[in-house]
């Protein structure tokens, strides 16, 4: 049997009724979505409550930008303002959206490639969550840097003082004064630190070390290549907030390459810094406070 527009089979029997059906299904789909172009309006569309309540459109409300101004401008200019002062007056921080991020992995791939890590190290890896019950299941993206804590555990457990907080609240390693004790790695209740066990990406591809692995690192600015018997190898390494960066008056590469913006940085010692407003905001939190590590990297959820 063949079926033509003006069939009587089907919900959509006519035209009434298709049209209808389409409405219906229009108001469902366009709830949730900003669509100023089409519908000519100014503002954002937001799900009603009817729609929200029957769980039809996630709705997250997320904090908007000040108009005019770009977040990675305003970091930029509350960076500025922040290396005017003495060192022991800033206090570095990270702000970690954690509703904006999608899980990308790219903080993680500008970070290896900024500081040359090798297979092995890892200073921002990007965990994931998975939370609710069947169906009603979710995934939330956690990266994890070095949390930069203000009382950190592994400063007092390294034998040769290799590894210190800055006055200005970074944790640093000294590579050549690092004797590979690993008691700072089981130290850490973050897992942020890592061993460099001497390993190159070109050691499993053919066995030929590529011409990128060979490149001096910026990091702590000394310009260090990777060779054997030499530091960092056989060291401890760790995030550092990409403090050569930072020196020269640059955001961290992972705040850069963040695509969905979620990542911020800044002294929180500023009260105008965007960091210092975020920071207040009351969905902030910040991981396994309870241990009184005092952390500097913050997320909001």
């Amino acid at each position: 049997m063949s079926l033509d527009r003006g069939s009587e089979v089907g919900p959509l029997a006519s035209e009434e009724s298709r049209r209808s059906f389409l409405g219906k299904f229009a108001s469902v789909v366009f709830a949730g979505l900003v669509a100023p172009a089409v519908l000519g309006d100014t503002e954002p569309v937001r799900a009603g409550p009817a729609a929200q309540a029957e769980g039809l459109v996630p709705v997250v409300e997320l904090p908007e930008p000040v108009e005019g101004e770009h977040p990675v401008q305003r970091m930029m200019e509350d960076l500025q303002r922040a290396l005017q002062k003495p060192v022991e007056q800033r206090k570095w921080a990270m702000v970690i959206d954690l509703r904006k991020c999608t899980g990308c992995n790219g903080c993680n791939v500008a970070c290896i490639t900024e500081n040359k890590l090798p297979p092995g190290v890892t200073y921002r890896p990007v965990m994931t969550e998975t939370h609710g019950t069947y169906p009603n299941v979710a995934r939330r993206f956690v990266p994890r840097p070095c949390m930069q804590c203000e009382d950190p555990p592994c400063v007092p457990v390294c034998p040769v003082h290799a590894t210190w907080k800055r006055a200005d609240g970074i944790v640093v390693i000294d590579y050549d004064q690092c004797i590979g004790c690993r008691y700072c790695i089981t130290a850490c209740p973050y897992s942020a630190r890592s061993f460099d066990s001497g390993y190159f990406y070109g050691d499993f591809e053919g066995g030929e070390r590529q011409p990128y692995e060979l490149l001096p690192s910026p990091e702590y600015g000394e310009n260090r290549t990777r060779a054997d018997g030499g530091s960092p190898i056989g060291n401890a390494r760790k995030c550092h907030f990409c403090l050569h960066r930072i020196e020269r008056g640059e955001l961290p590469a992972c705040t850069l390459s963040c695509m969905g913006r979620a990542t911020y940085f800044g002294d929180m010692n500023d009260p105008k810094s965007l960091v210092s407003e975020l920071i207040g905001q009351p969905n902030v939190m910040r991981l396994k406070e309870d241990m009184g590590t005092d952390p500097k990297v913050f997320y909001l959820v």
